[in-house]
């Protein structure tokens, strides 16, 4: 089995951190905690004292180092490229090796390992979503009845889908012959809750004639459990995607998830020369399809007469891979959307896997920013190119109990290239 660095293996990068503080005015975390532990300089400073035998594991260290949103601004800001981002995770990969997991992370581990456990717990939570669960007025999610460990009953929580994305699609969709063969990575967010993503993905690249692969063994990315700290459970399902993603030999392997994108590409191209390989061929999505000429497809569209407000939200980890700017490309190229600008449009939702978990309150209060930039955009949508974000941003909107919609920006590709049909 793959094996992710130690610790120990990043004194280099350590050394590297001057001090210099860059890190405090671009963190996230810092801008609400206003805690030098929580900032990026800080948690390299623990992470060595930690090697040099100064301080243990103890309660304290633990909270500081899962004060992360792992967002990756630090890494981009910082003048000597310190891996911060990389170090927290081997950071908390040794306390799970020598603390345990926490009862939510044991949890993450064993689900996400598991794809009939995974089957079976989203066809339970749909079965009684209506004993445990009520409808937000507006019909933009859920929230809990009764108590719940780790996730609190103010969130918006989106529907299980009834059917998951992977089993309402053939593994194999033939397209034109001389059309490139795309395998799509799905992800756990568009197989289970979202799978309207996943269908807008296909029909864009029918609509390109592409032949397209849905490996039916692909699992979850990894990402969550690497986040928190099962560093096994991570290499175990990098290794099954490996096998899964390299059985048959496409042409690209895309996503339309930025964490998923993150976790194939910079997260587990460490593990070794054929994961390296494997990153080496995977695409975000809409940098996929701009490659493939289909903005100028849009851009020939019959323009509206009145085109709708659309505002876009960057994931953080298209940010961070600087894939920035095709998403808001596409919009800008759809005959129906009239793209407006969003105060800190680039900054982050606070979702960050677990982080919202453990830290709600500091994640909520990132929304809370996020809704008042959508507010204040005049836009009707706010598009992103990330499923984990679309559920951060909805539960933003709607505790400030605004009208707007999130949604992926395939979605509204989906949707431009049906309507041109009919015309």
């Amino acid at each position: 089995m793959s094996k992710h660095q130690d610790i120990e293996d990043y004194r280099k990068n350590l050394r590297e951190c001057v001090k210099c503080g860059t890190c405090r005015a671009h963190c996230p975390v810092f801008s609400q905690v206003q805690s030098e532990a929580v900032v990026a300089r800080g948690k390299i400073s623990l992470a060595q004292a930690l090697l040099d035998g100064k301080i243990d594991l103890d309660r304290r260290f633990i909270s500081d180092i899962s004060q992360c949103l792992a967002c990756g601004r630090c890494v981009k800001e910082c003048p000597n490229q310190v891996p911060t981002d990389q170090i927290i995770l081997a950071l908390r990969r040794r306390i799970g090796r020598e603390k345990g997991l926490t009862l939510f992370g044991r949890g993450v581990a064993t689900v996400l390992q598991r794809p009939w456990l995974m089957n079976l717990l989203t066809r339970m939570g749909r079965m009684f979503s209506w004993l445990a669960l009520r409808r937000v007025p507006g019909s933009s999610g859920l929230r809990l009845r009764f108590p719940a460990p780790y996730i609190s009953r103010d969130r918006t929580l989106p529907e299980i889908a009834p059917r998951t994305f992977r089993q309402s699609h053939p593994e194999f969709i033939a397209g034109e012959p001389d059309k490139p063969l795309v395998t799509f990575f799905t992800g756990c967010m568009i197989n289970y809750v979202l799978p309207e993503i996943g269908d807008s993905v296909v029909a864009v690249l029918q609509n390109l004639g592409m032949n397209i692969l849905i490996p039916r063994d692909q699992g979850c990315c990894g990402l969550p459990a690497l986040c928190a700290g099962d560093g096994q459970a991570a290499a175990r399902l990098a290794d099954r995607n490996l096998e899964a993603l390299t059985a048959h030999k496409a042409d690209v392997i895309i996503t339309a998830c930025a964490s998923c994108h993150s976790g194939l590409t910079r997260h587990f191209c460490d593990l070794g020369p054929q994961h390296a390989a494997l990153s080496d061929k995977v695409m975000d999505i809409h940098e996929f399809l701009i490659k493939q000429g289909i903005e100028e497809k849009l851009l020939r569209m019959p323009r509206h007469d009145n085109p709708r407000p659309v505002a876009y939200h960057v994931p953080c980890h298209l940010r961070q891979a600087g894939l920035k700017d095709a998403p808001p490309r596409l919009l800008s190229a759809l005959p129906s959307v009239r793209m407006v600008d969003m105060k800190n449009a680039d900054a982050c939702c606070g979702l960050g896997g677990t982080f919202s978990v453990y830290h709600y309150d500091v994640s909520k209060q990132l929304g809370a920013l996020k809704a008042e930039g959508i507010r204040d955009s005049g836009a009707e949508i706010v598009a992103t190119a990330c499923p984990g974000c679309i559920m951060q941003l909805q539960d933003a909107i709607n505790h400030a109990g605004l009208p707007q919609k999130a949604c992926h920006v395939l979605e509204l590709v989906a949707d431009g290239l049906a309507a041109a049909e009919k015309i």
